[in-house]
């Protein structure tokens, strides 16, 4: 490293994060585009379709922790070239179930479904430990909004293309394109991902001004020489499952989850069926409301970390964009009392941009996560939030199936958004970096959490 004018690789660093992201959420979104097509071709009802799509989040729930240890244990560069690699080869087995029976299509399917969860477990902990590796505190909230807001490009960038495909060449081959996508990618991972300390292209003043103001760049460094780092340190999750802080991030984030997901899995479905749009039109009319969900995403980290910049606490700089996201994200009831389509389409996107706005959660996570389980403590937290993956498809199958129309389904999303902004409100308190104890040598258990201001 040569001590010049600063590189700006954690940049870099960000646009992989952007993209690997983009491809992970058009996989996620796959089963959504192709989703009425296939219903009709296989003949299921919709809470069967509920369950194919919960499929995703019972794997990835699953393996949150086991995806988080990985990550502390080997190194983020590794473990999510793996984890894209198979969860891209699991999406182009998808476009092949149709070869099969139409029960044991429905099992491959749910099982390939359940696969790919599994493949991506280590994903969102592995962007907020890259997050927390190459950028400072005050950049922190602005990079995680960028990795976090590709969830809404993927769906501008490649809804229009799954439907556009699923109308003219069948919902098969949308699984196909975008899974070749993926592995191609992974290999591109490998090329450009490395550590601060080990990145070819980082030079030393950029190294000393992220590693002097708040980046862990030695991360995957101090993990290789840990010798205690062989399994999940259990205790340290009794600590942070007795922490109200983090219990009210993990219930926050559990609920904007169960916007998200309404979004992934029944929205284009709520435009087919419920407003009389063909796939066609629905993926391009999905695009809109997930442009605004981008442009808020990138605004609420902006905002935070410029509150931040500004002299406000932590506290104040994440919780504001959160809080004021959210409410307006409630906004997604009113479509109950609208029947003009663009006003629908209008309050989708409202909806969507203050979900974008109020998304937050994984700069909390960078921010308060204790330096010695990163990985972990971002697979725990991904675990509580996405539950929701498993929840939300289900529930709102079972709402459809009760009364034969979305409207509740949409009161159900609503409400999500409201208990998010209680728990941010009442139940977490003050953000701070959660400082673990150590066990003792004697190995008699912790029983007290301290924490430090970040």
């Amino acid at each position: 490293m040569q001590a010049t004018k600063p590189t700006h690789v954690r940049y870099l660093i960000l646009l992989m994060l952007f993209l690997v992201t983009t491809i992970n959420y058009a996989d996620r979104a796959t089963i959504a585009i192709a989703g009425s097509s296939l219903q009709k071709d296989l003949g299921i009802d919709a809470v069967t379709l509920g369950y194919i799509f919960s499929a995703f989040g019972w794997a990835y729930v699953a393996g949150q922790i086991p995806g988080g240890w990985l990550l502390d244990r080997f190194g983020s560069k590794k473990v999510y070239a793996l984890s894209i690699f198979t969860w891209s080869l699991f999406t182009v087995l998808q476009g092949y179930v149709g070869e099969f029976g139409i029960s044991t299509a429905v099992v491959a399917l749910f099982m390939l479904r359940f696969l790919v969860g599994l493949a991506e477990a280590p994903s969102f902990p592995g962007n907020a430990r890259i997050v927390a590796a190459w950028f400072p505190t005050a950049e922190r909230g602005t990079a995680s909004a960028i990795f976090n807001s590709a969830q809404y490009f993927a769906t501008v960038l490649f809804a229009p293309l799954m439907g556009w495909i699923v109308y003219s060449y069948g919902w098969q081959h949308v699984f196909i394109v975008m899974g070749v996508i993926g592995i191609v990618f992974s290999m591109i991972w490998l090329k450009v991902i490395y550590s601060p300390r080990q990145h070819p292209m980082i030079n030393e003043a950029e190294f000393k001004h992220i590693a002097e103001n708040g980046a862990m760049v030695d991360m995957d460094q101090d993990k290789a020489k840990d010798k205690q780092s062989d399994g999940p340190k259990w205790d340290y999750i009794r600590q942070l499952l007795t922490n109200r802080m983090m219990l009210g991030v993990y219930l926050g984030q559990y609920c904007i989850n169960g916007i998200t997901y309404f979004f992934l899995t029944w929205f284009p479905v709520y435009l087919v069926q419920d407003r009389g749009m063909t796939i066609l039109k629905a993926g391009f009319i999905a695009s809109l409301p997930a442009i605004c969900g981008f442009i808020g995403g990138v605004l609420g980290g902006v905002i935070s970390d410029y509150l931040l910049r500004k002299g406000h606490s932590l506290t104040f700089a994440r919780k504001a964009p959160i809080i004021a996201g959210l409410l307006v994200s409630s906004s997604i009831i009113a479509c109950n009392y609208v029947d003009v389509e663009w006003m629908v389409v209008g309050f989708m996107a409202l909806a969507f941009f203050g979900k974008g706005v109020g998304a937050l959660g994984w700069a909390v996570v960078s921010d308060t996560s204790p330096k010695q389980i990163a990985g972990l403590s971002g697979g725990l937290f991904n675990t509580f939030g996405n539950l929701a993956s498993i929840t939300t498809p289900i529930v709102i199958g079972y709402i459809i199936s009760t009364t034969g129309s979305f409207k509740w389904a949409l009161v159900f999303v609503g409400a999500n958004a409201l208990v998010a902004v209680f728990s941010y409100l009442v139940i977490v308190g003050p953000i701070k970096r959660v400082v673990l104890k150590e066990p003792p040598s004697n190995g008699a258990a912790v029983t007290n959490l301290s924490q430090a201001h970040s």
